[in-house]
């Protein structure tokens, strides 16, 4: 079976290609992958995907010329599209275009709004599952934005992931210092501090309907000192999550987006989560893509890019009941630039 999987300098591609290639026995897998940045090291990944090509980015005149001849050429049968914004590009283009391929994707509309963390939040606040949150334009006047929320609060991009722009601000000075700094970031959304959990429910929904959902905690961020926040989007120890609550939350929320742009129930989804101080899940944020540890979910037992392979190649032995995936009790997950992550018992640390 031939895949071709795009943004493979980045993590979260070469952690779906892993969970195919070491946890997946539905198949054989043949893997192409693509990047634009020619020192991206996943092109060079020889024993994990078969073939690798350079191409522009998705914003580029002649982007589709050349993925559509790498899926012509390559015979692709299934297309996994990870970069967020290459997920809105190719939702949109499938608004008018059927891909000679087969590729899960969420409706533009859907996908358009939830990538807006400033959007999300409105369209969430008067259900009570998302902090209490204002948005600050880059050159908002500083002093306008006092008594808004109390000290200390959350701020970060409002577009975008793997934190950026994120910073725990504890005062006036804090803020405007930190506006400066990014530049490059046009708008933030400040939120307030939520000192519990922090949790990602990914949600794969086919055709209508909710068929597998699996639930991981992020403790710890690779490389946490180089960002104030000391977030890097990247974990490297976290817990694999049985709670029934968290996926109730995130159903509700990805569900109430669905309904509110009126889109089909098909696609993928990771639900960001952090708890308040009485420990209630509050959606942070909505992806339409894998997370990097996806790999530690398989290497548990919850292989959802297998789900999802199965389901676009109409495998008739699919069991299409849902199914939250129950992880053994204490299982935990380790990760690190350059290796591979290893699975094992929270209470067999330092044993």
């Amino acid at each position: 079976m031939k895949i071709l999987i795009t943004g493979v300098g980045g993590v979260t591609p070469r952690s779906f290609a892993h969970s195919l290639r070491k946890y997946s026995k539905y198949a054989r897998y043949e893997i192409i992958g693509t990047d634009i940045n020619k020192y991206a090291i996943g092109l060079y990944m020889n024993e994990l995907f078969n073939k690798t090509y350079l191409v522009p980015r998705v914003d580029a005149p002649n982007y589709w010329e050349e993925i559509d001849k790498i899926i012509k050429e390559e015979k692709i049968d299934i297309a996994i599209i990870n970069p967020e914004l290459e997920v809105v590009e190719w939702a949109k283009r499938a608004q008018s275009y059927d891909f000679p391929c087969k590729v899960l994707l969420p409706d533009y509309n859907l996908a358009s709004v939830i990538v807006d963390k400033a959007q999300l939040t409105d369209a969430l606040m008067p259900l009570g599952i998302v902090p209490k949150s204002f948005t600050i334009d880059k050159d908002a006047d500083i002093d306008e934005q006092e008594g808004k929320l109390a000290y200390p609060f959350w701020i970060r991009s409002a577009l975008g992931s793997s934190g950026l722009g994120s910073m725990l601000i504890k005062s006036a000075g804090d803020l405007k210092n930190w506006i400066t700094i990014n530049p490059n970031v046009e708008k933030f959304l400040a939120s307030e501090y939520l000192p519990g959990r922090n949790l990602g429910c990914k949600m794969l929904y086919y055709n209508g309907k909710l068929v597998r959902s699996a639930i991981a905690e992020r403790v710890y961020y690779i490389m946490s000192k180089v960002s104030p926040s000391g977030i890097t989007g990247n974990t490297c120890f976290g817990r694999l999550v049985n709670d029934e609550g968290v996926f109730d939350v995130a159903k509700q929320a990805i569900e109430t987006m669905i309904e509110k742009t009126g889109a089909p129930k098909h696609g993928f989804f990771t639900v960001d989560l952090k708890e308040d101080a009485d420990g209630k899940p509050m959606v942070t944020e909505i992806n339409v893509r894998f997370v990097a540890f996806t790999q530690a979910y398989a290497a548990g037992g919850a292989n959802i890019p297998e789900d999802m392979i199965r389901l676009l190649d109409g495998d008739p032995n699919f069991d299409m009941e849902f199914k939250l995936y129950e992880f053994e009790k204490d299982m935990i997950f380790l990760r690190d630039v350059d290796e591979q992550p290893i699975i094992m018992k929270e209470s067999q640390l330092f044993s």
